[in-house]
This record gives C-alpha cells, sequence and structure tokens, in this order.
C-alpha cells in the first residue's frame, strides 16, 4: 500500500489548510452566533458568505473521485482533505460543499442516474444551490439490515405510490432540502435482497410530512436538523426510479462505502481538533503546585489519543487505497472496520479532552469561551456526555514537555498554545508561587508545625512515629553490641573469628593490604 499523494493532492492540503485558518476557525463563533440569535431553521448567514470565496478558490465538490464533476481525486487523495474540513462539524465541510447526505447523494446520481435526473437534481446540488436528504431508517424495524424495511413502493399506470414511515432523516429539516431519496420494497416476492428500489422523492411532493425534528442528547443540530417523515399515497412519476426495480441494496451497497470513509475521516479530524484543545488547556492550567501537563495521567492520556488516532488513521487509509484499488465491495472488511474503530476511538479521544476541560467541558458555555480564545469547539458538543477517563498506560515518555509549549507525537512538530503574554506570564507565576510554598512547607521545622498548624490527631500520629523510630534505633544499637562481643562464624571457611580479628581485618582491607 502506498499512501504518498501527488503534488496536486499536496497543494490541495496546503490551500484546504489556509482557508480554514483564514475563514473557517476565525469565523466559528460567528457561525454559532447567528444559529442562536436568527432563526434557528434557516441558513447560516456567514456559511452563504464564504461558499463564493471558496468555489472561487478552486476549493468546490472535492469529493467525487472519477468523475467529471468534481475534482478528479482518489478516495486516498481526498481522505486528508476531509479530515481537514472535519475539524469544525457542520460548518467546515459545508463551506466547500463536500457534508454529508448531499457527498453521498451526489455520488448515487452521478453512478446510476440518468440524464434527464442528473439535469434535474444532480446540477444545483453540485451548484449548493439545494440540498437532499436520503430515506431509509424505519422506526418499526432494525434498520441496519436493508432487506427489514417495510416502506411500499407501488407501481400505478405511469407513477409509483409511496407509503412509508422514515425518521433520523438527516438534513431534512433545513429548508433547502428539496429532494429525497426513499428506499422501500417494491416486489415482496423477489429474492430477498432484490425486493428493495431506489427513488427520487421531491419533498414538496403531497403526502410528504415532517413530523417533528429529533433531539440527539438534546440537541437538534439546527439548521440540518434530523426529522421523522410520513410519507402517505405519495405518487411520484415512473422517471423517478433510481437504475431499476429491485436494485436498491446494489446502491446502498455502493453508497455506503464511500459515505462511511467520508464520515470516518472527519471524525479524525474532530478527534485531532479535541487533542488540540487538550494540550493547550493543560499547558495553562496548574494544580497541585505544577500545570496539568507536568502531570503523569495527563501525558498518558495524551499519548494514549495520538496512538490511537495515527491507528485509525492507517486503517482508514487502507479501506480508502482498496476502494480505489479493487473497488468497495472487495474493500467491504475494511469499511465495516472503520465504521467500528474510528467512532470508538473519537470518543475515547473527546472523553479525555472534556476530563481535561473540567467543569467547562460538559457545558455549552465552552464553546463560546474556546471560540474567543481562539481555540476550538467544546469537546461536550461532539461527545454530547463525559464519561470517566480511561486508565492510564504507561507511555509517558512519549510526551516531552517544554516551557513553551508541549511537543506532540505526530512529526515532532511544536503545539504552542494561542494564548496572550500575559496569560502566560500569569500561568508561569502561579506555578513558580506553588512551588515555592512547597519548598517553604518542606523545610519548616517540625516542631513550628506541630504547635501551630498540626492537629492533636496529627500529633499523635507523629508521636506513634517518633517511638516506632526510637524503637528501631535501639534495636540496632543492641544488634551492633552483641556483634562485638559473641564470636563470628566465617561462612568461607567455617572457623570461629572473634571480634577483634574482625575489626582488624576491616582496618586491613580499609588500607588495600
Amino acid at each position: 500500500m502506498h499512501f504518498e499523494h501527488s503534488e496536486k493532492a499536496k497543494d490541495l492540503q496546503r490551500r484546504v489548510a489556509a482557508f480554514m485558518n483564514d475563514h473557517i476557525y476565525p469565523n466559528e463563533a460567528t457561525y454559532h452566533r447567528q444559529i442562536a440569535e436568527g432563526d434557528r431553521w434557516q441558513p447560516v448567514p456567514i456559511i452563504e458568505e464564504l461558499k463564493p470565496r471558496a468555489r472561487a478558490a478552486g476549493l468546490w465538490n472535492l469529493f467525487l473521485p472519477e468523475s467529471e464533476y468534481g475534482a478528479g481525486l482518489t478516495n486516498v487523495e481526498y481522505a486528508p482533505l476531509c479530515e481537514i474540513m472535519g475539524r469544525v462539524p457542520g460548518f467546515g465541510p459545508e463551506v466547500f460543499n463536500c457534508s454529508a447526505p448531499d457527498t453521498g447523494n451526489m455520488e448515487v446520481l452521478v453512478r446510476y442516474g440518468t440524464e434527464a435526473q442528473r439535469k434535474r437534481w444532480l446540477e444545483p446540488l453540485l451548484a449548493g444551490q439545494i440540498r437532499s436528504c436520503f430515506a431509509m431508517t424505519e422506526p418499526d424495524v432494525a434498520s441496519s439490515d436493508a432487506t427489514n424495511i417495510r416502506s411500499s413502493i407501488v407501481r400505478e399506470g405511469d407513477g409509483y405510490v409511496i407509503n412509508g414511515r422514515k425518521w433520523w432523516i438527516s438534513g431534512a429539516g433545513d429548508p433547502r432540502c428539496k429532494i429525497a431519496i426513499f428506499m422501500g420494497k417494491s416486489n415482496p416476492a423477489a429474492p430477498k435482497h432484490q425486493q428493495q428500489s431506489m427513488i427520487l422523492v421531491p419533498m414538496e411532493t403531497s403526502g410528504v410530512t415532517i413530523r417533528r425534528m429529533l433531539p440527539v442528547f438534546g440537541y437538534d443540530d439546527a439548521p440540518h436538523g434530523h426529522a421523522e417523515i410520513t410519507f402517505e399515497n405519495v405518487r411520484v412519476p415512473a422517471s423517478n426510479m433510481l437504475l431499476g426495480e429491485g436494485r436498491g441494496f446494489e446502491i446502498a451497497q455502493g453508497r455506503l462505502g464511500p459515505g462511511r470513509i467520508h464520515h470516518c475521516m472527519r471524525l479524525i479530524g474532530v478527534a485531532e481538533r479535541a487533542l488540540d484543545a487538550m494540550c493547550a488547556r493543560v499547558t495553562t492550567r496548574v494544580a497541585f503546585g505544577k500545570t496539568l501537563a507536568e502531570q503523569g495521567t495527563i501525558r498518558a492520556d495524551i499519548a494514549e489519543s495520538r496512538m490511537e488516532i495515527e491507528q485509525a488513521r492507517l486503517l482508514t487509509m487502507k479501506a480508502a487505497y482498496l476502494m480505489d484499488t479493487v473497488g468497495n465491495k472487495a474493500a467491504r472488511a475494511e469499511i465495516a472496520m472503520i465504521k467500528v474503530v474510528v467512532p470508538r476511538m473519537t470518543l475515547r479521544v473527546l472523553d479525555r479532552a472534556i476530563q481535561a476541560h473540567g467543569a467547562a467541558g460538559v457545558s455549552r458555555l465552552s464553546r463560546s469561551w474556546n471560540c474567543q480564545k481562539g481555540q476550538t469547539q467544546d469537546p461536550a458538543k461532539t461527545r454530547v456526555s463525559a464519561s470517566t477517563i480511561a486508565n492510564t498506560a504507561a507511555v509517558t515518555c512519549l510526551i516531552g514537555v517544554e516551557q513553551n509549549g508541549l511537543r506532540q507525537l505526530a512529526g515532532g512538530r511544536r503545539f504552542k498554545p494561542a494564548l496572550s503574554s500575559a496569560a502566560a506570564a500569569a500561568a508561569s507565576a502561579q506555578v513558580k508561587r506553588h512551588r515555592r510554598l512547597r519548598a517553604i512547607s518542606r523545610h519548616r521545622d517540625l516542631a513550628d508545625l506541630v504547635h501551630e498548624r498540626v492537629s492533636p490527631r496529627a500529633r499523635l500520629c507523629e508521636h506513634f512515629h517518633r517511638s516506632v523510630r526510637d524503637i528501631k534505633a535501639d534495636l540496632v544499637a543492641g544488634r551492633r553490641e552483641r556483634h562485638q562481643r559473641e564470636p563470628h562464624v566465617c561462612r568461607r571457611r567455617g572457623r570461629v573469628v572473634k571480634p577483634v580479628v574482625r575489626q582488624h581485618a576491616r582496618e586491613r582491607g580499609a588500607r588495600g593490604l
């Protein structure tokens, strides 16, 4: 496997990273403020403002592999770009028109759509004028097995009538969402994997009703959202069928491969951002006389996070390489692995970042606090809930703490927290003050502590320990006196040596005789 990128891919990585630094990170606070202050279910103005800039910079529709519609990148080449954009969830990818579920739906239209379908729906999606959703999951069945789908697609005349209830339809809350790819059963009597079909359903069609928006651990993810939708006698033309009746399962397998790898690379970007926030936090917070970065458990957490991120990235790159070389079907095992490994790793890294942020890590307030400091989105927004820190491993030697920052393992690069000189000086002064107080307390006379600050119980303990020390001293003195009086048996020669002879031998040995 070769993960070396072409000069074109490396140039795109530099340009995407520069755009993020110039336009995305500085506007994170604006993005969250506009959602909070305006109509939560309307497009965010800052995103619409930055889209033309990304398009003018040639950073538009980068996700489509082997297609004249995109940048012509392979999965291996697009993966690091997806990771960079994923460092700002929700906000970053949409600015480049590379956000889910539109990326997967556009790939479906490119691979399986007719010319008329592409003209009607793909071109507006590629231009960023509309958005889309994917309606597969149902509340009444385990929809992870697509053969369980119960919604119906019935042919009537020159069209199809659709009935069913879907939920967790991501993106349906956006008013720009104009088209849904609907999956249902069109021929229940056919073989198991040929019963399902996929069909295009305009969201404005009569009978399509958004019943409610579903919160995820209390977050509604506006204006994107996750909807429960009912389809009641929805009639669409027969020309809206994708690829043909009974081929929905085939389309689903072709769609899920790229979709999963895109999600995994975005999650790796989230984990990297959380680790950066953790490093910035622990280099400035002081506890027990030293910064958190000097605590062994914190170093272990950072090292564990770095190793887990690297491992997950390598497995994801392997999956991308296999998808490019032998196809999605042959890479299905690796795609299934990253679906488990990457989210699990991201949750662990986020948990550690939450713990390092203390109370701020579990509060929405930390979002605005971090954005003001130019650091990151709050870890709790992504992880949603905190858990206890993982067991510490003996890897503290992998992280070195220096005065002007913390050296990360990735390429030996230095991470310098985004702090003002005044804040850094205050943190340094606090550390010095704690260390001075600890030194003073260690060298103070014990009697002063007993009379001034030590409780009666502590005095009793001190008296007990002194008594133990006195008893030990008496035992040692008695042992020495007995050695001087009693003869000693030489172990090497088996003869008795008198004490005077032993003392004389020691003197001769000391003189080197």
